[in-house]
């Protein structure tokens, strides 16, 4: 615990704090960097008649088709988001860490992992209505090649809650919650390799270059978003709302069915590797921001502490 400004173990901690404010602000700065991937990404989900081509053509046909402001569709929701989320994840992870360290034992993959999950259950559940709404303005305006795909004009972030809960149910804000929850295991497998490799590089008090914590960011997404690649595109297909579930009862059992359906829909219409329709464009823009992200996220974090005399290396 460190002993400035009289911060306290766990939740009061200033040291989490500057660790939840750059996680956000280093999420938001990659994302910005690479949001035209992320909108290739979201059409080959969303948008079953279009064919899955490279990503530089998916690119080229959304700019040609829409003009090249609508790569950034959806710029600002998406951002504010995703500021909101990994603030809370990045908040809780350092603090269920910090209390963890205050206790008997060392950091291990297997503690990283359950704590990643822990953080991941409390993240879903604070912020899907964001990533709901979220995915209806990204989606606006959008020229789908699907005819079936209809669309609610929404003014705004404010405008689409007040609609969504009017015509469709306060409880539609929770639309993937499942999946979501299933999906928890993605940025904890992603922690729990970061935290890993970066220990092992950072051994013997060896300086961790950017260019290490860029490549260690790299390799710890990519392994996560591939392993849980089809569940993020059923959660993107009921995010975005037009699945509409012919499933009788509700609850758990009625979203598994959605899930199974929908997993064994994909498949009955482009194969088993339409379960990765998307994966090559969510690869470049996940792995690129996530490694941009910690870049990002471990200067903040460690100028601030400087700044503020804490002359301590960083340990997550």
């Amino acid at each position: 615990m460190s002993d400035n400004g009289g911060s306290a173990v766990g939740l009061l901690s200033y040291e989490t704090l500057v660790h939840a404010v750059a996680g956000a602000m280093g999420s938001v700065t990659a994302m910005t960097v690479f949001f035209p991937l992320d909108t290739a990404k979201s059409r080959l989900q969303v948008d079953e008649k279009r064919k899955s081509n490279s990503t530089p053509v998916i690119l080229a046909e959304i700019a040609k088709e829409e003009g090249f402001l609508s790569l950034y569709r959806g710029w600002f929701p998406v951002i504010s988001s995703l500021c909101c989320s990994n603030f809370v994840y990045f908040y809780t992870f350092n603090s269920l860490k910090k209390l963890i360290a205050s206790g008997p034992g060392q950091s291990s993959p297997g503690k990283d992992l359950l704590i990643g999950i822990v953080s991941g259950v409390v993240n879903v559940i604070l912020t899907t209505p964001m990533w709901v709404v979220n995915t209806r303005l990204k989606m606006q305006g959008v020229k789908f090649r699907n005819e079936d795909l209809h669309q609610t004009h929404y003014r705004g972030i404010f405008d689409a809650f007040s609609q969504i809960i009017a015509n469709e149910g306060v409880g539609t804000l929770w639309n993937g919650t499942l999946p979501s929850l299933v999906l928890v295991l993605n940025p904890a497998v992603q922690f729990m390799i970061y935290e890993a490799m970066k220990r092992k590089a950072g051994r013997g008090g060896r300086k961790i270059s950017s260019a290490k914590i860029f490549l260690i960011g790299a390799i710890a997404k990519a392994i996560a978003t591939t392993a849980t690649y089809p569940l993020q595109t059923v959660q993107a297909i009921l995010r975005f709302g037009q699945y509409k579930s012919d499933a009788k009862g509700g609850g758990v059992m009625g979203s598994l069915s959605n899930i199974l359906f929908l997993l064994m829909d994909r498949i009955k219409k482009h194969g088993a590797l339409g379960l990765y329709k998307g994966l090559e464009a969510k690869l470049l823009q996940t792995v690129l921001t996530a490694a941009l992200m910690f870049v990002v996220y471990e200067k903040i974090a460690a100028v601030t502490f400087r700044i503020m005399g804490m002359n301590k290396k960083l340990k997550h």
